[in-house]
């Protein structure tokens, strides 16, 4: 199997690199290898090396800075998934694209299934959903892979911020109005794989589409900083700091982020039996973080 990742070097494309490599045949890129924003060379590199399937693994995930750098947002977000998705059905290969939670206005009382109507807050959810839509246009042979609030040993992420600031501080205030489920990155690359090796092995084709991964249990940021810091605890990287919640409105960003994050993920394990990621679990490698 020929497998093309793009984003090698973000914290899932670092994470499939790990886990494919001597696997598949498999060629990684990043934005110096290949800019997928060019059109040109997305058709060069697919048209030479004619992937069985393509993971795209890249993203402008800088939420805030996408209010700013809406033209880049819509650039790496929209265009390069739609150029990766017209090589894919020129050459028969499958396309796997990892999208996000942001999709959705995140004011829903329970949990967002794949059907429920998207409503991006800002440019980067917007710039996330045009790609989507661009995927689905151009091939009949994609998966969407929503997920939220990723974290993992490799780039930078909540986890790694909490370690930080936890060290330096005796309390700190975390958001306690807006909840989700924390995905590890692993987990991501691991559901992806999963998916990719059984449409390689039946090709039913019924299983294209777009599903949700992310992790469990729903819990808010700040309950998640509690978490982190417990564990940091048992594993003498730090004193834990005392954590204050505090509502959205307290703590103003350039961008408004989803209240609601919870994604319902029975769809991908009824039909590739995929579970939540765990992620109490993979904080127990919290060593790994530092």
């Amino acid at each position: 199997m020929r497998v093309l990742v793009t984003g090698c070097n973000g914290q899932v494309g670092h994470c499939l690199v790990q886990q494919l490599t001597g696997r598949v045949e498999l060629l990684a890129v990043d934005r110096a290898e290949l800019d997928i924003t060019n059109q040109n060379e997305v058709e060069a590199l697919v048209s030479e090396f004619k992937p069985s399937f393509i993971i795209n693994a890249a993203a402008h995930t800088a939420v805030d800075k996408a209010e700013e750098e809406e033209a880049l947002s819509y650039a790496v977000n929209r265009d390069g998934p739609m150029f990766l998705a017209e090589s894919a059905a020129r050459v028969g290969a499958t396309l796997m694209h990892i999208s996000t939670d942001y999709v959705f206005p995140g004011n829903k009382d329970g949990i967002y299934s794949e059907d429920d109507a998207t409503g991006p807050l800002g440019v980067y959810g917007k710039s996330k959903l045009a790609g989507e839509l661009a995927v689905a246009e151009k091939t009949d042979k994609f998966i969407i892979l929503r997920t939220a609030w990723v974290f993992g040993e490799h780039g930078h992420n909540f986890v790694k911020t909490m370690l930080r600031l936890g060290k330096d501080r005796d309390a700190l205030n975390i958001v306690g109005d807006q909840y989700g489920g924390p995905t590890y990155a692993g987990h991501i690359a691991g559901a992806l794989i999963s998916m990719m090796n059984q449409l390689s092995t039946d090709g039913d084709s019924s299983l294209y589409g777009i599903y949700h991964f992310s992790g469990a249990p729903h819990v808010s940021w700040c309950e998640f900083a509690e978490s982190i810091f417990q564990e940091a605890e048992k594993s003498g990287l730090l004193e834990a700091p005392k954590v204050t919640s505090i509502t959205t409105d307290m703590y103003p960003t350039p961008a408004a982020r989803p209240a609601n994050s919870k994604m319902d993920c029975d769809k991908i394990e009824s039909a590739f039996n995929i579970k939540p990621s765990d992620w109490r679990l993979a904080l127990k490698n919290i060593n790994e973080y530092v």
